[in-house]
């Protein structure tokens, strides 16, 4: 990778954007990442509107989340061999299916056991498109500087969907129903993933037969810390799906759960335009580390949440770290593994994500169920501390 010093400047993104192709695949990308922000909080509010338990949502949540971790790999791996387009039609009509049959059991009051098989079909079949759009990124620029500029550009569409996505799936869920906010997840997420699909010139090639040895670099250990963290960082995110969810109930108001959810995004945003805008002198294995050292540290004021305002308040100093955080996982992952395996490296982290969220739902959910949301919070802070830790390991661990 290119070294982080002097500055960058708005020309990079534009640079970055006339890249052949780049808007196509980067909008459809984009409007699929939306259905994703959604899917997560919109099982939660499907679930508890139908069962009255936020355990009950996190389960069914964290069973979606465990079989995105496991399954998600080894998807990537075919997409790797195979290629994007043919393989990202076949997961997302998958992922239709499981996503219908999920609703259909709730809307029926199905036992709690069979809300959690669809959850695990749900999230087995979810496409990985924030992997895909990644590994085209880097066929495209790999090598050079306009590279952590088009990983900045990924963080901010990411921001975008968590800023958009859970305030609208809360949104729709509340004054709708949980039922209409779950479709219209999914209805994005298929609509964005085809129009991504019959994109054919910015898609990697496929891996020829035998390419798959090289799957060991993904045993690198500066990328097993990546993942590690990664874990930590979905912990973060899982715990705070169920507890802000919860806390917004608790005060009569469940309408305000997607929009206060939103807001650690909306400043994300911000901070990632601002990173991406410029190069840094400092390192990114130290960056990595100061970043998650902040959003650890911003965790705190949220212990002391007592109303909407404050809520908001607090929860706008997490997102200054996410968008940044992003940037540098991405940047220090594609520098870590061979190009062969990319996406199922991109895909790993994702899972290592996918795994911290089904651990932060349900622990959350079970926390928030037995005392308040302001212990919900408590798990956040200390995932956030996991994923510091991991951090650290990650700069010892060299190239």
């Amino acid at each position: 990778m290119p070294a982080l010093t002097g500055r960058i400047g708005a020309p990079t993104y534009a640079a970055v954007l006339r890249t052949p192709g780049a808007w196509k695949f980067y909008l459809a990308a984009a409007s699929a990442k939306i259905g994703i922000a959604m899917t997560g909080l919109g099982i939660v509010w499907l679930v508890h509107g139908a069962t009255g338990s936020y355990g009950a949502a996190g389960s069914v949540t964290g069973g979606f989340a465990v079989a995105e971790a496991v399954v998600g790999p080894q998807v990537a791996r075919l997409i790797d061999r195979f290629g994007q387009t043919r393989m990202l039609p076949i997961t997302l009509l998958a992922h239709a299916v499981a996503a219908a049959l999920l609703i259909s059991l709730t809307v029926n009051d199905a036992p709690l056991w069979s809300l959690v098989t669809a959850g695990v079909l749900a999230g087995g079949s979810l496409p990985q498109l924030g992997a895909q759009t990644a590994a085209r990124w880097s066929h495209a620029l790999g090598g050079t500087p306009l590279l952590s500029s088009a990983f900045a550009l990924e963080s901010l569409s990411v921001g975008v969907a968590f800023m958009v996505g859970p305030g609208l799936v809360g949104t729709v869920s509340s004054l709708g129903s949980p039922v209409a906010g779950s479709i219209l997840a999914t209805s994005l997420l298929l609509a964005g993933g085809f129009l991504l699909a019959v994109q054919r010139s910015t898609a990697p090639p496929p891996g020829a037969p035998g390419q798959h040895a090289s799957s060991k670099s993904l045993l690198h250990k500066r990328f097993a810390g990546l993942v590690g963290t990664n874990i930590g960082i979905g912990l973060f995110f899982g715990s705070m799906q169920v507890s802000v969810t919860a806390f917004a109930v608790s005060r009569g108001t469940p309408g305000l759960a997607g929009p206060l959810y939103s807001i650690t995004s909306l400043v994300s945003l911000f901070a990632g335009i601002a990173y991406g805008a410029r190069r840094w002198r400092t390192a990114p294995p130290t960056q990595f580390v100061v970043v998650l050292v902040a959003l650890t540290l911003s965790c705190v004021p949220l212990m002391a949440v007592n109303s909407a305002f404050t809520a908001a308040l607090a929860l706008a100093l997490p997102g200054l770290a996410i968008a940044p955080f992003q940037t540098l996982s991405a940047v220090l992952a594609e520098s870590s593994v061979n190009s062969a395996v990319l996406t199922q490296a991109f895909t790993w982290l994702n899972s290592g994500s996918a795994a911290g969220i089904a651990l932060g739902a349900a622990f959350a959910g079970q926390v928030v169920d037995t005392h308040s949301p302001q212990y919900g919070f408590v798990v956040a802070l200390l995932a956030a501390s996991v994923a510091a830790a991991m951090g650290v390991i990650v700069k010892l661990s060299g190239r």
